[in-house]
């Protein structure tokens, strides 16, 4: 598909946010002394920057625009410094007041983009430098506070922070990236709204500088208090099966790449060059650079296709500062702030809302933009694949908005083929339906795989003696019972052909694939869908918890009974367990079944009534009760079989109840029907 906006855009910045970033800070012509900003040995003379920072007339806040138009020759002067300096006399003079940052490394290589005097560059220093800063300040807000801000403006306004480094210190880094008032100049780049050349790279070389002062201040706060700061480590990404959706990125896709970005209407003009650059940093195996700024583009992106399709232009741009940024959060949001509903998610298609909303959103995803832009990751090991995953969604991406012959050239390519049809295909892996999915089908094998061990005389004894337990049989026939009432709301109802039916229930695990293969619907659930799914979750890790916990005491106990370590207790409560687990190995893949059918058919809970959800919720409830009892009977510390029987047996009842009742989810869509 080709997009051709009327008039080429020429700047993302709103009037006045354009003003205050390329504007203000050259309005005043004036000369400022190095002297007395920085001293010789690099200390930063704090006063005469603090000065520049005023107040409105009527006391009622910063002036930022007055702060940044009195700040701007400061700033002018210390770039002029920084510029006249060689990469070593940088690094003798302002190396040690970086330690304290979670990334010292990084300032050297500021330093060069500053030298290199490429915008791209200079504004991918900028992110970096206040992500590693609102992770060093977060680390120092931790030497007096106990929760950490999550946003950096919350964090500036802190008391902790003020008290360390002094309000009007404070003051200063508000007026840079703490407010929409002001430079901002965090939230400007990191949502793709800064072209390269509209941030001057006198405020990067100032960035530094403040970063160098407050670690002299740090220092001083740290002596007089004999404290010790202490770093959280950072977050390692790794390449996962979950996130390997694209096979790896080859020669062949980054050439299309380098040839599609450049004709599609998904990439705004003024913003080629970040991509660009993208595609160099992947070559040069720098991933996490490249990762930040495919991630800024998209969203940069996303947000020229989410104005067009809810016909809302200027949401294109930065927002004022009593308004809110179109950023991803409301992109990719079910609907718009004025209750609209948002029309790019039936625009983009539901495959790719998936991927983005796995690869940004979901708490148990990668986060990826979040943990770059908090600094929350460690960027020398950032993974190539996760890297290359955006990268491959990038190219399908860009291909759908690229001119329609030049479009289907590329996509006779054969990899270019087999990408759009994984994205084409593409289902959530970190959405909780998905991951419940996982949970049961691990639990299942592990179920199976429990160990068939030869028995002794003694066991044989007992297995004999249970067989004629009467609660042994109440369980085998209510499993038994139960299981058969489910195969009529097997989707596509194989009871019809008589199939299922004469399935020995052993069997019936071997449906879990085909039921966890039915795609659902996983965008936008609401409230009552994701309760469900919660308590859901928690019994599948239940189950999955007592597996493990069975296996290994089997385990356990069988190399004890082998080597003869057992004393006469553990013996008679080993051929306890060997008997219970006949019991529990059938109740807990039904349990799994049912998982797995409740999943098929969660959306019927948007049908429930208030009362109707409330008593299936209990239902829910009570089988998770179930489980965690299960948990801790099962435990090497606990062991207790006879228990864990009873409670299967008066679970089973409950289920076999509820079912009869007809309540489960799985009734009501056959009613539906």
């Amino acid at each position: 598909m080709e997009i051709s906006p009327e008039d080429p855009i020429t700047t993302c910045l709103s009037p006045s946010v354009y003003d205050m970033i390329c504007k203000l800070g050259f309005e005043v012509r004036e000369d400022r002394d190095i002297d007395s900003i920085v001293t010789k040995n690099g200390e930063v003379c704090w006063q005469t920057i603090t000065d520049c920072v005023i107040d409105t007339e009527s006391a009622q806040g910063l002036d930022y625009q007055g702060s940044v138009r009195l700040l701007g020759p400061v700033c002018e002067a210390v770039h002029v410094h920084f510029s006249s300096l060689t990469k070593t006399q940088f690094e003798v003079r302002y190396a040690p007041w970086l330690q304290w940052t979670s990334s010292p490394e990084l300032f050297p290589e500021i330093f060069d983009a500053l030298e290199s005097l490429q915008s791209p560059a200079i504004s991918l220093s900028l992110m970096k430098l206040t992500a590693c800063l609102e992770r060093a300040l977060g680390d120092v807000f931790l030497l007096v506070g106990k929760e950490c801000p999550f946003l950096l403006r919350d964090l500036l306004t802190s008391t902790e922070l003020a008290g360390v480094f002094g309000p009007s210190v404070m003051s200063v880094l508000t007026v840079f990236v703490g407010s929409p008032s002001g430079l901002n100049l965090r939230n400007v780049l990191w949502h793709g709204f800064a072209a390269p050349w509209e941030v001057p790279p006198k405020y990067c070389s100032m960035m530094v500088l403040l970063t160098a002062g407050l670690g002299q201040l740090l220092e001083a706060y740290l002596q007089r208090t004999a404290r010790t700061v202490a770093r959280r480590p950072l977050l390692t990404l790794t390449d996962s099966e979950d996130l390997a959706v694209f096979p790896g990125v080859t020669h062949e896709v980054l050439s299309v790449l380098g040839e599609v970005m450049r004709r599609s209407a998904f990439v705004l003009r003024i913003m080629l060059p970040y991509w660009e650059v993208a595609l160099i940093k992947f070559k040069l195996h720098r991933f996490a650079d490249c990762a930040m700024l495919l991630l800024t583009q998209l969203e940069t992106g996303l947000r020229s296709m989410f104005a067009m399709v809810n016909k809302c232009p200027r949401r294109l741009l930065t927002a004022e500062s009593t308004a809110l940024y179109t950023t991803f959060d409301e992109i990719l949001a079910e609907h718009l702030n004025d209750g609209e509903v948002n029309q790019l998610p039936p625009f983009l298609g539901e495959p790719a809302m998936e991927f983005l909303w796995d690869f940004l959103n979901h708490q148990e995803g990668p986060r990826v933009r979040d943990h770059l832009s908090h600094g929350e990751v460690n960027l020398l090991a950032f993974p190539k694949g996760l890297t290359g995953q955006l990268l491959a969604f990038s190219v399908v991406l860009l291909l759908r908005f690229a001119d329609e012959e030049l479009a289907s050239m590329w996509k006779e390519k054969t990899a270019i083929q087999a990408l759009i049809g994984l994205a084409e295909g593409y289902r959530a892996r970190f959405h909780p339906v998905a991951l419940i999915r996982k949970q049961v089908l691990s639990c299942e094998e592990s179920i199976r795989l429990w160990p068939l061990l030869p028995l002794p005389e003694e066991a044989e004894q007992e297995a004999a003696r249970l067989e004629g337990d009467p609660q042994a049989n109440v369980c085998s026939s209510l499993v038994t019972k139960i299981t058969r009432g489910l195969c009529h709301y097997i989707p596509g109802n194989p009871c019809a052909l008589g199939g299922l039916e004469k399935l020995p229930v052993e069997r019936w695990p071997q449906l879990l694939p085909g039921l966890c293969s039915i795609r659902v619907p996983t965008l936008f659930c609401p409230r009552a869908v994701l309760e469900v799914l919660s308590v859901l979750r928690n019994i599948s890790r239940c189950c999955a918890r007592v597996s493990l916990q069975v296996a290994a005491s089997l385990e356990l106990r069988r190399r004890q009974w082998e080597e003869r370590t057992l004393r006469s207790r553990q013996r008679r409560n080993f051929l306890r367990m060997t008997s219970s687990i006949k019991l529990l190995s059938p109740a807990l893949s039904l349990i799994l079944l049912l998982i797995a059918l409740e999943l098929v058919n969660i959306h019927a809970v948007r049908g429930r009534s208030a009362q109707g959800l409330q008593q299936y919720l209990k239902f829910l409830k009570a089988v998770l009760q179930y489980a965690e009892n299960l948990v801790a009977c099962t435990s090497r510390e606990r062991n207790r079989w006879d228990e864990a029987a009873e409670l299967t047996r008066a679970v089973l009842l409950r289920i076999w109840t509820f079912t009869e009742k007809k309540q489960m989810l799985l009734h009501s869509v056959k009613e539906a029907e």
